[in-house]
């Protein structure tokens, strides 16, 4: 293990959260707030932590793939430990452990919530929470890639652990740039929703934090009743956000560039794009005699369908009450999530097509037993270590999916569906479930074991569940030979 620079890194991490939490400290100065000032102590705490752990660059900088992962789990840990601290001791939120699941639910983008009366927040509260998003939606190691340069490797191995998908690539040569392109994009891509919201006619603090909370695909609220309240309008932008933001941001990058063509040749965004669709109108029609219109059934079928496919977590009605056909459909889409490289969760769309291709091939085998065909995306051919990383993802979420329901089923005064739903909602960062915990609940009622077991399901499926299980090897803390 390369301790120092793990350190040093750690210490670079604390340093741009110290920045994030000044922004919240002046949105308690602007509103008159005394919550305020923990946001700036703690700012200032972070600051000093964060000079004193990067006054020296080590001289070794590189980082084996282990190495990476259990570094980007660490920091994250660390920085969900410090973000929940001016939470809790500002009062907002007086259980720590409860301060801890809402600000790792906003660092993740999970957007699962405990609090009973959200109205109750001050801005300065509100705005950590959904700013948090914006900060998680990205990755802050990408941003960390974007100012500080490192050598021997490490960034890519960073970048993976971090970056959602089962692959990562480079848009240009330099994965610095390519990190610096992504981040250009997503606030563009804010801004532009930002200014939509205006125009819109909803509220300047609701509109700032609404459209970075869309962004980040996060989805905390700041109405009891989380965008339903708003008009039509709002809905529609924030619904076609949701979709937009659970784009392959390759996507975009193709569509400004020379190469627009490209960008119609990614086949896990037209199969996104398919899926949404397809589920909007089938949940529609299904919902359609519980609305004063078919304008309304899609309306609501459209906003609940990209909520959950993106991992977002708005909801603008209860659909707990929904039939069960349009439930089921609406948690397999939980599953599934929005596009690799995008800021969506789940197990991703990419995931689910080499899948079935991967099963198209072996069905194939057994019909026509000398044939020698290759799985492909995008046009280019997809190598066997990707199929077998895919797999493997799948198995891995499978048993933490399994031993996180058990855990949870230890609570005897929750239901089966609960449970089940509580640990898709956080381990693919969706943020509501059914019953219990469904979109007119919230998570509070969870036990304090339960809450920790799904703070780890929120940690991992923001991470893609490796740098998590890392953490747990024996052989990752040995030292280096």
């Amino acid at each position: 293990m390369n301790i120092a620079f793990i350190i040093y890194i750690i210490g670079w991490i604390l340093s741009i959260e110290a920045v994030s939490l000044l922004l919240p400290a002046l949105v308690g100065f602007i509103y008159n707030e005394q919550t305020g000032i923990y946001y700036l102590v703690t700012g200032i705490i972070c600051l000093v932590v964060g000079i004193i752990l990067t006054r020296k660059k080590p001289k070794n900088q590189k980082l084996f793939a282990r190495e990476g992962f259990a570094l980007v789990a660490l920091c994250w840990i660390v920085m969900s430990l410090v973000g929940a601290l001016p939470l809790f001791f500002s009062g907002e939120i007086p259980s720590f452990t409860n301060a801890l699941f809402e600000i790792v639910s906003g660092f993740t983008t999970t957007g699962a919530s405990i609090l009973d009366d959200v109205e109750a927040m001050s801005h300065t509260g509100l705005f950590w929470r959904s700013f948090s998003h914006w900060i998680g939606g990205m990755g802050v190691f990408v941003f960390l890639l974007c100012i500080m340069p490192m050598t021997g490797g490490s960034n890519i191995h960073l970048m993976k652990a971090e970056s959602p998908g089962p692959s990562v690539g480079k848009l240009v040569p330099k994965l610095r740039d390519t990190a610096k392109i992504l981040y250009i994009i997503y606030f563009v891509l804010t801004v532009v929703l930002f200014i939509a919201l205006l125009i819109a006619r909803m509220p300047l603090f609701d509109a700032i934090v609404t459209s970075i909370g869309t962004a980040g695909t996060g989805g905390f609220g700041i109405k009891g009743d989380s965008i339903g309240g708003y008009n039509d309008a709002v809905q529609w932008i924030v619904a076609v956000g949701m979709m937009m933001f659970g784009i392959n941001f390759n996507f975009y990058f193709f569509l400004i560039g020379k190469n627009k063509k490209e960008a119609f040749k990614i086949e896990e965004v037209r199969w996104y794009v398919l899926a949404v669709l397809a589920a909007t109108v089938v949940i529609a029609f299904n919902i359609s005699g519980m609305c004063g219109s078919l304008y309304e059934a899609f309306k609501y079928a459209f906003f609940q369908v990209n909520t959950l496919i993106t991992s977002t977590g708005f909801a603008t009605t209860n659909f707990d009450l929904w039939p069960s056909f349009s439930k089921i459909v609406l948690v397999s889409l939980m599953f599934m999530g929005a596009c690799a490289g995008s800021t969506g969760g789940g197990i991703k769309v990419s995931r689910y097509v080499i899948m079935f291709k991967a099963i198209k091939q072996e069905i194939d085998s057994f019909i026509h037993p000398r044939s020698v065909k290759s799985i492909e995306m995008d046009g280019k051919v997809v190598d066997k270590a990707m199929v077998r990383s895919v797999f493997m993802f799948l198995a891995a979420y499978a048993i933490i999916f399994t031993v996180s329901a058990i855990l949870l089923s230890l609570d005897s005064d929750k239901s089966i569906v609960t449970s089940f739903t509580a640990v898709v909602a956080c381990l693919s960062n969706m943020g509501p479930g059914l019953d219990q915990v469904g979109p007119a609940a919230n998570f509070n009622g969870m036990s304090i074991f339960s809450k920790y077991v799904l703070i780890f399901d929120m940690l991992a499926g923001r991470l893609e569940l490796f740098p998590m299980i890392v953490l747990f090897s024996p052989s990752l803390w040995r030292r280096n030979k």
